[in-house]
């Protein structure tokens, strides 16, 4: 990077370190909109942990067979138990939990989670800040924005995390957070590592994979090699061992009433053959598509969308990941007050599920908000911000800052 260009990055960053890093008496201050966000957490988790950790039991038998706790495990995991559809990484640290008796270990496995989505909320406001830095972002705007997002995204956070307590979907979205942040600031290797991770975690999260190509392209290849290392690392013991675990890609469910398969015409009573490839494909290329526009931001939103749209089922915890998309594409791509698609997303997928009686209504919502927010967020015109600067995700290389220029993404101004 230039002299010049670095000395005005260093500059910006040292003016908004004490908007990031305010401390009273040499103690860090609580952020009012964290405060509130945490306060909500509560209420919500008190509300789902009476009702909670549904699905928590796949992860503990999961762990003992894994470990050998239990015969029948081991590399023949996935094998034996192809309806297990949660990656090793889930797995492994669900085995953090075994030692406490079952219910403790349930009840901080959900506080834990809990807390995972908490803490994602921070790190999408920090992710928006340090994006946003040189393009006139006003710092108490963004906070309003993250809280008032925030408080759509924490109920559906809750029902993946306490009610049904699915620790690999959690672990998913948390490590693509987590990548999303490593993009911004410019770290190449944490990017691909943390989509590893999450693909590890969860293997739908392969549609996250187009926010590799959002870096430069110098590195790309590099973060590439780690995620496709990692991956291999994690999953070809069990394929090489036991050539049975292919099956567990076959496994199927319930075609539900409510989803919106229905409206394509699918009426199979189980997930059709070709469901799967075509939900990651889909999310691949519409997420490829939204690189391609300089719409980075909108990767996460639109692989959910290409989720749920696709699925044969309909669990709620299901929309945790499209409410994750929303808040970053309404935080970090987009600089309106109101963060309306999130709202828009909890309104239609959660509002319709309790109070909508008809399955096939439920299913033409859940069609029209995914349709609808993907053509948003790919097509609708956006204006540069007021000083004419974008800021492009991390350029140069690991541990790098980003440069500011006038041809990088640009943020919707409002």
């Amino acid at each position: 990077m230039p002299e010049k260009g670095r000395n005005v990055r260093n500059g910006e960053r040292a003016a908004a370190a004490p908007r990031r890093g305010a401390r009273i008496g040499g103690r860090p201050v609580v952020r009012w909109h964290t405060a509130l966000l945490t306060v909500w957490t509560a209420v919500w988790f008190l509300v789902a942990e009476r009702h909670g950790a549904v699905s928590w039991h796949y992860l503990r038998t999961g762990e003992e067979l894994l470990f050998g706790q239990v015969p029948g495990g081991g590399l023949a995991l996935y094998a034996h138990h192809p309806e297990l559809q949660i990656g090793p990484v889930g797995f492994v640290v669900a085995a953090l939990f075994e030692p406490f008796p079952a219910a403790v270990g349930e009840n901080l496995a959900e506080a834990f989670m809990s807390g995972l989505g908490l803490y994602m909320l921070v790190l999408v406001g920090r992710t928006a800040a340090e994006q946003g830095l040189g393009t006139g972002l006003n710092h108490r705007r963004l906070q309003q924005r993250v809280l008032v997002a925030g408080a759509a995204f924490i109920p559906m956070w809750v029902e993946v995390s306490v009610r049904f307590a699915h620790l690999d979907d959690v672990l998913a979205l948390f490590f693509t957070t987590l990548a999303v942040r490593a993009l911004v600031r410019g770290n190449a290797t944490a990017v691909g590592v943390l989509l590893a991770l999450a693909v590890d975690s969860k293997p739908w999260a392969v549609g996250f994979l187009p926010l590799l190509l959002a870096l430069p392209r110098p590195v790309r290849l590099r973060a590439g090699a780690w995620t496709v290392g990692l991956v291999a690392a994690a999953w070809l013991p069990f394929y090489l061992t036991h050539l049975d675990t292919f099956h567990a890609a076959r496994f199927t469910i319930p075609n539900q009433p409510a989803s919106a398969l229905r409206w394509f015409g699918v009426n199979d009573p189980a997930t059709p053959w070709w469901d799967r490839p075509a939900q990651m494909s889909l999310g691949i290329a519409l997420g490829v598509l939204a690189v391609r526009r300089n719409r980075w931001t909108a990767v996460v939103l639109l692989a959910a969308d290409a989720r749920i749209v696709l699925d044969p089922s309909v669990y709620t915890y299901y929309n945790a990941s499209v409410l994750l998309g929303t808040l970053i594409w309404d935080s970090v791509g987009r600089r309106w007050l109101v963060p309306w698609v999130s709202w828009t997303a909890l309104i239609s997928l959660y509002g319709s599920a309790l109070l909508v009686p008809s399955a096939s209504v439920q299913g033409l919502i859940r069609l029209a908000f995914a349709a609808g927010s993907a053509l948003y967020v790919l097509f609708w015109p956006r204006r540069p911000p007021r000083n004419g600067l974008g800021a492009s995700p991390g350029a140069g290389g690991d541990g790098q800052a980003r440069s500011v220029s006038s041809s990088a993404y640009t943020w919707e101004s409002g």
